[in-house]
């Protein structure tokens, strides 16, 4: 089994073309992966939390335009159904 090395400051320098390329450490890159998946999930919570506010609203809508709450209740199921074609 090999064991991991970290690489010595000169060769991540020679293995990156000269600097043009950052090489990362495997600590390194498990923080900087950690970092963007949290960021990629609080994007997803907002993305969430937006569209449950727009569906919200949109109920409410509904409710206002509706004096029967059955007429109502249907609305809501249905808001997302497609009409079938005949």
């Amino acid at each position: 089994m090999t064991e991991k090395k970290e690489l010595s400051q000169l060769a991540r320098q020679i293995l990156s073309g000269g600097g043009h390329v950052k090489l990362f450490n495997q600590q390194e890159f498990d923080a900087a992966l950690a970092l963007a998946k949290a960021e990629i999930i609080d994007m997803a919570v907002q993305a969430t939390r937006h569209a449950i506010g727009i569906e919200n609203e949109a109920c409410a809508e509904l409710a206002e335009q509706c004096v029967d709450i059955k007429k109502l209740a249907d609305a809501i199921r249905n808001r997302w159904k497609r009409p079938t074609e005949h």
